[in-house]
């Protein structure tokens, strides 16, 4: 599987993704010729510069000033007029819908009455054309990046000066994690942060990649002190697409009462963390003590840190990248004579081999207690009634025909 990585750790922008692209081997005029197309008077050039003493590719788009405000459907009929591929014009397309409900959010108004100001603006409008098709022509199969920096200070915009990340950036950042910022500029602008919002599929470490071509994308500014330079890696992956990229929280104890360790624990699992274990550890000075463990996404490693702060006794709390290789899995429930009985079925890679199907331990435990019955004898039911085929017609298709259609289940499995 052919995979790109952005690594954003000076931020991302429009011109910086475009640089990035180019550097790591998209064509320049291809790229070029495109844009003249556009209908808006525009010419892009790419050049080598460097960045904090670091070679980089920066793109430059060169147009006469302008000053008018484009609703979505200008956007949209510059994408026809220019007749881009397919899959690049759907890519654009989304990119400006993105940005167009993110608008229409902090403005309270309707999307076809939102207006773009800066990323309506010819040099934003020619950033997310080139980007989806130097993405298209870049022929990656999976898209991945690191956690964000929007920057400190301010910025002035069409309607003043607004605190970073300005309204409209930050709304396109909800759901994507972000880093410390470290420059007193707008690091991440909102052209940077729609292509995130839009074409990313995970946000985490570097993944477990065998790395062909790097690429570099400069920024306008060059700080003192920071490479103001947005790194793209282009590779390959022969794992299989179902494994995650996770982060381990750990903490070691030994001054917390042990039904305070058991209600951490609860409050962890309540808060999303994909599992939680608790490892008896023979501390110094000889003290009995425990380590906690958390299994943790990176979207909920902030919140889940917090917890293990606020519910236990701990200074600090170490992190470190894990992988976790997991089955496909779908949600499936089967009929048994004591009701129904939820479950997850699993299945093995390899042709032929089938299924694997597991009942839910909560589920059990709650039929048990309804009917009175000894809990094996309730997993026992279902196991038979899997067996059997009494699959509820709630399931879903692919669950119940034993296919691997769904390949993401709604119940989490550290």
């Amino acid at each position: 599987m052919r995979i790109a990585y952005f690594d954003c750790f000076s931020g991302i922008s429009g011109d910086m993704t475009l640089g990035a692209l180019v550097d790591a081997g998209v064509d320049p005029a291809i790229l070029s010729a495109q844009v003249e197309r556009l209908g808006i008077e525009a010419k892009l050039t790419f050049e080598t510069v460097k960045r904090a003493g670091f070679r980089a590719t920066y793109a430059k788009v060169l147009h006469p000033e302008q000053n008018a405000h484009r609703h979505l459907h200008h956007i949209e009929k510059i994408l026809d007029d220019a007749k881009l591929p397919e899959r690049a014009n759907s890519l654009a397309r989304k990119i400006f819908m993105k940005v167009a409900e993110a608008e229409a959010r902090v403005h309270g108004s309707d999307l076809k009455k939102v207006h773009f100001h800066e990323v309506g603006a010819v040099d934003s409008i020619v950033d997310i054309v080139g980007v989806s098709l130097g993405l298209d022509l870049l022929g990656v199969d999976r898209i991945e990046a690191s956690p964000v920096p929007p920057g400190r200070g301010s910025v002035v915009a069409a309607h003043g000066r607004m605190a970073l990340p300005a309204p409209g950036t930050a709304e396109l950042l909800k759901g994507i994690p972000l880093a410390e910022s470290t420059a007193d500029f707008e690091q991440t602008t909102p052209t940077g942060a729609a292509i995130l919002a839009t074409v990313v599929q995970e946000f985490g470490p570097v993944p477990p990649m065998i790395i062909e071509t790097i690429g570099y994308g400069a920024g306008t500014a060059d700080p003192p002190g920071l490479a103001n330079v947005l790194r793209l890696l282009i590779g390959r992956m022969d794992e299989a697409p179902q494994t995650d990229r996770l982060w381990m929280l750990e903490t070691n104890l030994d001054d917390l009462p042990a039904e305070q360790v058991g209600h951490a624990t609860s409050r962890l699992l309540e808060a999303g963390a994909l599992d939680v274990f608790v490892t008896p550890v023979l501390m110094k000075k000889n003290r009995p003590g425990v380590v906690i463990s958390v299994l943790a996404g990176p979207g909920k490693m902030g919140a889940l840190e917090e917890l293990l702060f606020r519910e236990t006794t701990t200074l600090g709390v170490r992190r470190y990248p894990v992988s976790r290789r997991a089955l496909k899995r779908a949600p499936v429930t089967v009929e048994t004579a004591m009701g129904p009985v939820k479950g997850k079925l699993g299945w093995p890679e390899g042709p032929d081999r089938p299924p694997r199907f597991r009942p839910e331990y909560d589920d059990c435990v709650r039929v048990a207690h309804e009917k009175n019955l000894p809990l094996p004898q309730v997993f026992e039911a279902a196991q038979h009634a899997y067996a059997e085929g009494r699959i509820s017609k709630e399931s879903t298709s692919a669950a119940a025909l034993g296919g691997p259609a769904q390949e993401k289940s709604t119940l989490n499995q550290g």
